[in-house]
């Protein structure tokens, strides 16, 4: 269930930054028509800082009933607050998430014992897959090699989603850990890479906009066509670049509302993307 391609899918709001539930079920209905082989909803992308408790459930119900299980759908549910993240972690399971993705705690950057007590608390108290994720360019908090490996010991954690983009973890990783535990990359320019070295998936921006492309950049390295895995991803290369242009989601919001797939909302303290950036997506239209 968990390997390929899923998208770190944004949650789309009307002008005034309220949720456009209609613009979700037709980026759901365009994953689907488009090969995406799951969903990731309220992450990083899904603007889950700005997002209240009401409308994270809500959005995590909503993608699970529109789906109607013709895809997986992970649940982000992580929270600088253990007790906030096990809440969370709880509604996802109740609500029938597939899995949770359960970011490290960011701004009280707890030590690497704290962390792992922090997931195992969440282990315990929530019978559901839990997937890490390991993000230190947000969080100020870094998962460390070592910490993984002890929490891959724990009944829930299958996985985790790397998005350091430092290709060296996943290879000093993976013998210590289970064999089936999962790797998802979470940094799209390096994530043919990460993949070549034995990772499951990504969990990807790049997806939202290029859904079937990242669909196959991961069957093609599965199938062992590495030249047709690389060529692909010279085609995707820039917009890798380009869509972090500026803090993650504001770029890939502004390419789909070009795209005519959403409208142009999201909250502050995000804003629209800068004049001086637009100029580069006009291609991608």
């Amino acid at each position: 269930m968990f390997t390929g391609s899923f998208v770190a899918i944004v949650t789309p709001m009307f002008d005034d930054g309220s949720i456009d539930y209609q613009a979700l079920h037709r980026l759901i209905d365009f994953h689907c028509k488009n090969s995406t082989d799951g969903i990731v909803v309220v992450g990083t992308s899904g603007e889950s800082p700005t997002i209240t408790f009401e409308e994270h459930t809500n959005l995590i119900k909503e993608t699970i009933k529109f789906c109607n299980k013709r895809l997986p759908v992970i649940a982000g549910t992580g929270a600088n607050s253990t007790e906030e993240a096990i809440y969370l972690t709880k509604s996802a399971k109740e609500l029938g998430a597939d899995a949770a993705l359960i970011v490290a705690p960011y701004y009280n950057k707890p030590p690497q014992e704290g962390l792992y007590e922090h997931y195992k608390k969440i282990n315990d108290s929530v019978d559901i897959p839990q997937i890490l994720y390991n993000v230190p360019s947000r969080t100020c908090s870094d998962i460390e090699n070592d910490t993984v490996i002890k929490l891959s010991g724990l009944k829930n954690i299958i996985g985790i989603k790397d998005a350091t983009g430092d290709l060296s973890r996943i290879s000093k990783i993976k013998p210590n850990v289970p064999s089936n535990f999962i790797f998802f990359s979470g940094d799209d320019a390096s994530s043919l890479e990460f993949l070549k070295l034995g990772g499951d998936g990504v969990i990807s921006v790049t997806a939202n906009v290029k859904p079937k492309e990242m669909h196959l950049l991961c069957s093609y390295v599965k199938n062992g066509e590495l030249s047709k895995a690389n060529d692909l991803n010279i085609d995707l290369d820039e917009l890798h670049h380009i869509l972090f242009v500026e803090a993650n989601p504001i770029p890939v919001k502004y390419l789909l509302n070009k795209m005519g797939l959403i409208k142009s909302g999201i909250r502050l303290p995000l804003i629209k993307l800068a004049d001086k950036y637009q100029k580069i997506f006009e291609k991608y239209v």
